[in-house]
């Protein structure tokens, strides 16, 4: 065996053992990141857990204090939410309420009736009254049908479609009775539909998600101008926990749109943004 060959076999050796102490490397890395995600997740249902015994107890404060440090550790979730609504509602924090239920329709918006019963009683703390202008019969079929699922779980049902779509066409292709090419077919075509449809509400609901900005006002009153202008003129006055839509930014002016269709500029450090 010649030098070059010694040389060449050292170098695969060399590379090989390379590969291994890096494949090692990565794989104790992630074990280690997974581990910590776990023991994370672990800890904060026992805190959860906690601060829900806190509430029970009726101290509330104490409970808040609990959830929002969850919050702040990254694991949230509708449950999280709901129940910090609940506790800023017990203390008539009104604006913190309705904040925290409204992040909690948006995680899940499946669950609507007991977070909407719980927004309607907080609702009824506020001051403003506003009525909210007709929908259209496509606002309507978007607000009834399109939001009653996330984007994500949209999305989740087309990957299903696409699933049972592929399933049910590979066994009406390779079918040879008639009665169940032509049943495999139908439900080939149906999954098909279903794919379609839902993958067309997922791309609808992100596309409404990330052009809809909200926010709630956290000040107990404020007046909304006609110009992004400290000197302009007043057009009228909001209170705490009233929703708003946020339509335009200039610098740190918001320009703010209510249900009823008035429009404004307000600071932004009157309200937290959903």
């Amino acid at each position: 065996m010649n030098s070059f060959t010694k040389a060449a076999m050292s170098f695969s050796v060399l590379t090989a053992m390379r590969s291994i102490f890096t494949g090692l490397l990565v794989f104790t890395l992630c074990t280690v990141s997974f581990a910590q995600e776990l023991h994370g997740a672990q800890e904060s249902i026992v805190q959860f857990e906690k601060a829900n015994e806190l509430y029970r107890i009726s101290s509330y404060e104490e409970a808040i204090v609990i959830y929002e440090s969850i919050e702040q550790s990254g694991t949230i979730s509708a449950d999280l939410y709901y129940n910090l609504g609940n506790a800023y509602y017990k203390i008539n924090e009104v604006a913190a309420s309705i904040y925290n239920y409204e992040k909690a329709l948006q995680l899940n918006p499946t669950n609507k009736e007991d977070i909407l019963t719980n927004l309607t009683y907080a609702k009824r703390m506020t001051i403003d009254v506003i009525e909210a202008l007709p929908k259209t019969f496509l606002q309507r079929i978007e607000a009834d049908y399109v939001a009653s699922l996330s984007y994500d779980q949209w999305a989740y049902l087309s990957v299903i479609g696409a699933f049972l779509t592929a399933i049910l066409f590979l066994l009406f292709y390779f079918s040879f009775v008639p009665l169940q090419k032509r049943l495999y077919f139908i439900g080939s075509t149906l999954c098909l539909f279903l794919l379609i449809v839902s993958l067309s509400f997922s791309i609808l609901q992100y596309n409404t998600v990330q052009k809809t900005q909200e926010g709630i006002l956290f000040t107990p009153k404020v007046g909304v101008k006609n110009a992004p202008s400290q000197i302009s003129e007043e057009v009228f006055e909001l209170h705490e926990g009233t929703k708003v839509s946020i339509i335009d930014r200039v610098d740190v002016w918001l320009q703010i749109k209510l249900a009823d269709g008035k429009k404004g500029w307000l600071l932004s450090e009157h309200l937290k943004e959903l």
